[in-house]
């Protein structure tokens, strides 16, 4: 899957997170490092939301923009 994710340079290094995935956030002290960071998160978020979702009903839908 791909996303898309908001970059951010500070002083400290970067901060990077997932628009789409409210809460979804990492930081690096490289822009690489951020990039690898947010990977993880995602996947980690990912497990977590399939888990929670567990036993509810699950539908697709399409929105046109």
């Amino acid at each position: 899957m791909k996303y898309r994710v908001a970059l951010q340079e500070s002083e400290e290094g970067f901060s990077v997170w997932v628009p789409g995935l409210p809460g979804c956030v990492s930081q690096g002290a490289t822009e690489e490092e951020a990039l690898a960071n947010i990977a993880d998160a995602v996947r980690e978020y990912l497990e977590v939301a399939v888990e929670n979702a567990a036993g509810m009903a699950i539908r697709e839908i399409e929105v046109a923009v």
